[in-house]
């Protein structure tokens, strides 16, 4: 999108920002698509600070309402382990996840969101009605699925939600399919989808492995190691909730910063440290009102999990996400997470604990996300182009 990528400081790029990089300061110059501005310079004194719309008032609360189902989903994945095996109580692992939720974004930097800007290309004129209908899905969706107690992933509501109000504003032109840029880095819609679709696995394979070591080299130990297993988990839980900010929350930061850019509210091209901050604390409210049953799912209906594993299971999904945040990889923590306590079930054998009516209800949630998602946002286009 044009102008999503350049909401971001100079430390935020990622590599797909050639395509979300053309037209902006063009257009609010009034000149033709292919003028150059750097990230991090003053829009020019011709560019006005316009009248706040109805549209972006609608369009910034739709993003605070996404950011905070994105907590009750997604944030809560960070401290499911911590709490389900009595490491830690229901308050102290929010304070934890706060941390983790709010340093993430303002630390680790922004490539995710540069990522995320280069999926769809739209004019700045219709900037405000396509993400906020793209919201407007995303928020229907994680609703429906929290109310259910599924850990339905935040990242493909979104992602399903912008292709969807993009396709409806423009057509297949204005979606970045993309691929993948040098190596490993996603670059648009597949390249997306591509790491949306790996993580899982590699979140399985993470999970399987973490816990046959840790078995491995805790096999002859004493009770003894009851109280540095548990300080284990507070550190891992803390990383992935560091790891989760980063990650998710900076698609969030993204979004916040590109719609007052195309608002005319911000004369840096630098999202604000209190975008970082407000996406991280709303994370967190997310996680406090009703992250609960994702915390049961997670923690007890798929595997029974023990210290041991739980430690596990955080380890393999920080390491996943911590490593898909810096390469600028948007993935769903709770795939993620979930993945990886499904690994760690199977890491000692116990396949048939494994409930598996659970992982299919979260595997077919997760295969009807983006369709749905995509179909809801073009639904409420209309009405947003009409708000806007």
């Amino acid at each position: 999108m044009y102008v999503a990528s350049q909401a971001l400081g100079p430390d935020q790029r990622g590599p797909s920002t050639s395509l979300a990089r053309q037209g902006l300061g063009s257009r609010l110059r009034g000149e033709r698509p292919g003028g150059h501005i750097d990230a991090g310079e003053h829009v020019p004194n011709r560019v006005r600070r316009r009248p706040v719309t109805a549209g972006l008032v609608a369009a910034l609360g739709m993003a605070a309402a996404f950011v905070f189902t994105n907590g009750v989903h997604d944030a809560a994945n960070a401290i499911a382990a911590l709490v389900a095996t009595r490491a830690a109580t229901p308050g102290a692992a929010i304070v934890l996840a706060a941390v983790g939720n709010i340093a993430g974004p303002v630390l680790i930097g922004g490539a995710v969101a540069s990522t995320m800007a280069g999926i769809v290309e739209v004019p700045s004129s219709d900037t405000i009605s396509v993400v906020g209908a793209a919201l407007t899905g995303a928020v229907i969706w994680n609703v429906s699925t929290w109310r259910r107690g599924l850990p339905s992933s935040s990242g493909h509501a979104l992602l399903g939600g912008l292709v969807g109000a993009a396709l409806a504003s423009g057509g297949p032109s204005a979606v970045a399919w993309g691929g993948f840029t040098g190596s490993i880095a996603p670059s648009g819609v597949l390249g997306v989808a591509a790491w949306l679709t790996l993580a899982p696995l590699i979140g399985f394979a993470a999970g399987f492995v973490a816990d046959r070591s840790a078995r491995r080299a805790v096999r002859r130990g004493t009770h003894r190691l009851r109280r540095p297993v548990r300080g284990g988990q507070w550190v891992m839980s803390e990383g992935l909730a560091l790891s989760h900010g980063a990650n998710d929350a900076q698609k969030a930061v993204g979004l916040v910063a590109l719609l007052l850019v195309a608002g005319g509210h911000l004369q840096t091209l630098s999202a604000p440290v209190w975008v970082r901050v407000g996406c991280g604390v709303a994370l967190t409210a997310g996680t406090a009102v009703g992250g609960w049953p994702i915390v049961r799912t997670l923690g007890r209906r798929i595997t029974l999990l023990r210290p041991i594993d739980a430690l596990a299971s955080e380890s393999a999904s920080t390491a996943v996400i911590l490593g898909a945040s810096v390469i600028g990889a948007p993935v769903s923590t709770t795939q993620v997470v979930a993945s990886s306590v499904v690994g760690v079930g199977g890491g000692h054998r116990r396949w048939r604990h494994v409930r598996w009516r659970v992982v299919e209800a979260m595997l077919l949630a997760w295969l009807v996300t983006v369709p749905a998602t995509a179909v809801l946002a073009a639904m409420v286009l209309v009405p947003w182009r009409w708000l806007s």
